[in-house]
């Protein structure tokens, strides 16, 4: 089936494409007087190409979506919500809440700029982006990024199966709860980085801030470099821990193995905290302090 064409228009009314089934929006612009919502919602097979959007709720309840080049304004606010099959590319996405309860989406090559990002979706794989927003993919599952360079509090908080490579972040507060986790390559910059996660691994990253790491199941770290990091693994199960810069301070680590060059202080204030640390190049265990 050939999609219908629309080209170089404007659309303000409400729901002015609504229930549609294989249509081509070309240089279109969803904006006006009448400020109609709810654009193609209850919509399949939709192609958007060099448009632009300002008016809100365009793309609910769709099937087989995709954008490029194309912008979804600051007012375009709730711009995605409970769709599936979707593919965004070249585009900005700057409308708060812009991405919600959604399934298979692919995002590529795109700014997003919007708070309360992505919650409660599933298989979202997103590459080469900038990214901007608090409470980033809360709740979220099966997240896949690459090379992905992220601003914002509160990130991937109770996110599960995920995967991050070649990233980015300055954030505060991510990777809270969060389940099955894989963060490689990547610079994580902010306080209290991954407080009660649970199977999180960090391979080959540097983690910048105060007191990450606390609270922790499951904790792993190959080869990671930590930078300006006090109270460190604090009550945290650490599986295992490579570390390979001097660490300013370790608090009362639960149990399991740490291996760093070099610590400013090793805090033993709870007879709970019996993990092993091991420092220096000959891997000599601490003396207690």
């Amino acid at each position: 089936m050939q999609n219908k064409l629309y080209q170089d228009m404007n659309f303000d009314e409400e729901r002015a494409l609504y229930g549609s089934n294989g249509v081509h929006v070309l240089n279109c612009h969803v904006a006006g007087p009448a400020d109609g919502e709810s654009f193609l919602k209850e919509s399949r097979n939709i192609h958007v190409e060099k448009s632009d959007f300002h008016l809100r709720y365009p793309f609910w309840h769709n099937t087989h979506l995709k954008i490029e080049d194309s912008e979804m304004a600051k007012t375009c606010r709730a711009a995605i919500w409970y769709s599936e099959d979707i593919s965004v590319t070249g585009t900005k996405m700057h409308g708060v809440k812009a991405l919600r309860e959604c399934k298979d989406i692919t995002i590529h090559d795109c700014d997003i700029n919007s708070p309360e990002f992505g919650w409660f979706v599933k298989h979202l794989n997103v590459r080469d982006c900038r990214i901007e927003g608090e409470y980033l993919l809360m709740r979220s599952r099966a997240i896949r990024f690459q090379n992905v360079e992220m601003k914002g509090k509160y990130s991937f908080q109770y996110i599960k199966n995920s995967e991050f490579e070649d990233c980015n972040f300055d954030t505060k507060d991510a990777f809270w709860h969060a389940k099955n986790i894989v963060v490689r390559n990547s610079v994580i910059k902010g306080e209290y980085l991954a407080w009660y996660s649970e199977n999180i691994t960090f391979d080959n990253c540097t983690i910048i801030g105060t007191q990450p790491l606390c609270y922790c199941k499951g904790l792993v770290l190959k080869n990671c470099k930590m930078i300006d990091a006090d109270l460190t693994f604090e009550k945290s199960i650490v599986a295992d821990a490579t570390i390979l810069t001097r660490v300013d301070s370790i608090k009362n680590p639960k149990s399991g193995f740490i291996h760093v060059p070099e610590v400013g202080e090793i805090i033993r204030t709870d007879p709970d905290s019996k993990a092993e640390i091991l420092v220096g190049s000959d891997k000599k265990s601490e003396i207690n302090k």
